[in-house]
């Protein structure tokens, strides 16, 4: 009777136990099956119907969507927007001299011309459409949510853009030059392109121009343009061209690259696309010279230049204090520092190189300008801040007409000075 009792006791709680694996089992699956719903919904989203595709060389599948369709007028504030295929104005254009006081100019080797994404050498979109890189299922779940797809993280309780882009306290370290705080209607500069080392897949190094408006206290406004690698966003270490914006300090707007705001019109340049080739230690440099600016004789919307080549524009009903002017712009580096292990990051910032190794080793961001409120290009004045063991910035202001004002900026990251 013993042995009966003991049998059916097992078959209990052998009942009990399945039961529950199969409700955890269960609601596992419909957990999954409605992530899964939401990732189509945004894939459907960011993938609109293109009328040509174009495979890569890196993995990349480059869509060519009509100017009319892409993500941009998902956007409730530009469900009715007319599109503008060309600013009204230009700033006043600068003489550039390829000539340098700081190389040997019969030596010198750089080049943006040369700058290009590899799938071009497969085809091109038509006028008409832009080239917008394909979103996969699996970019969106390396996310840590579906919602928080290609944004970047809000920074609360931050009373200024500039306390930002300094604290390291958030595992963000910075070499950056910015202007006083005043009235501004744009930036350009010449920024040096390189491929730096990203430690691991969440980290990212990146270079960069801000355009900035109001603090986090009013709600900070930016429009963001540059290179970066970011394995966590792409899937992959090569450089990439990337813009972002907010009107909120990144809190609910904004976001990377193609989608909901920014408005392209440009069929030659994927913006999330590999940008090939890179700068070379003691070899050719390449660069990327990025013109952001406002065209306040067509509307006020901020439009973007890339190596001469008008890209798209963010519309200026997506801002508030942008809306007007920028109150601050600042240009440098930017990684992120997740201390595996408790130690510094090895993630390179620029070339990895300490900006005392200066040309041809160290990144740099040369002729640097602002554009002012009668849409004239003045030389910059900035002022700089930095974590100097780890990565560090040396600015120079001359009267040449290559460099203009300049910085050289970077580092290796952990180094016996920064354990």
């Amino acid at each position: 009777m013993a042995e009966v009792k003991l049998s059916f006791g097992f078959v209990v709680v052998l009942y009990v136990f399945m039961a529950a694996s199969l409700c955890y089992t269960d609601n596992n699956r419909s957990s999954s099956s409605h992530e899964n719903v939401e990732v189509q919904k945004l894939l459907n989203s960011l993938n609109k119907p293109a009328v040509k595709s174009i495979k890569s060389s890196d993995g990349d599948i480059m869509d060519c969507v009509r100017i009319s369709d892409q993500p941009a007028f998902d956007h409730p504030l530009l469900k009715n927007h007319t599109i503008k295929m060309r600013p009204i104005y230009h700033p006043n254009p600068v003489a550039d001299n390829k000539v340098s006081s700081m190389v040997n100019a019969t030596a010198d080797r750089h080049s943006s011309s040369s700058i290009t994404q590899l799938w071009h050498s497969n085809g091109k979109c038509p006028k008409g459409t832009i080239p917008i890189r394909r979103t996969k299922k699996e970019d969106i779940l390396r996310a840590s949510s579906v919602d928080s797809y290609g944004k970047k993280k809000s920074f609360i309780g931050k009373s200024s853009f500039i306390d930002v882009e300094l604290g390291v306290t958030d595992g963000h370290e910075y070499a950056v030059a910015s202007t006083k705080t005043g009235q501004f209607y744009g930036s350009k500069s010449a920024i040096n392109l390189w491929n730096p080392k990203v430690q691991q897949s969440s980290e990212f190094s990146l270079t960069q121009t801000w355009v900035v408006g109001g603090t986090y206290d009013t709600g900070l406004n930016t429009i963001e343009a540059g290179w970066q690698v970011y394995p966590f966003l792409y899937g992959d270490n090569k450089t990439r061209l990337f813009i972002y914006w907010t009107s909120d300090g990144y809190q609910k707007t904004g976001c990377y690259n193609i989608c909901p705001g920014f408005i392209q019109t440009n069929n030659k340049y994927a913006i999330g696309g590999s940008l090939s080739p890179t700068s070379e230690t003691d070899g050719t440099q390449q660069e990327l010279t990025i013109l952001i600016w406002k065209d306040n004789a067509g509307g006020g919307d901020w439009w973007m230049q890339l190596n001469g080549e008008t890209i798209g524009y963010w519309p200026s009903s997506l801002f508030t204090h942008l809306k007007n002017s920028a109150s601050t712009i600042q240009w440098g580096g930017e990684i992120i520092n997740e201390r595996s292990q408790g130690r510094h990051t090895t993630t390179q910032m620029g070339s990895g190189q300490f900006p005392k190794q200066w040309y041809r080793k160290a990144s740099y961001i040369r002729k640097i300008e602002t554009v002012d409120q009668s849409n004239a290009l003045r030389t910059a004045e900035v002022s700089t801040s930095h974590e100097q063991n780890c990565y560090d910035i040396l600015t120079r202001i001359t009267t040449d007409n290559f460099w203009g004002t300049h910085f050289f900026y970077g580092g290796p990251g952990r180094n016996p000075n920064c354990p």
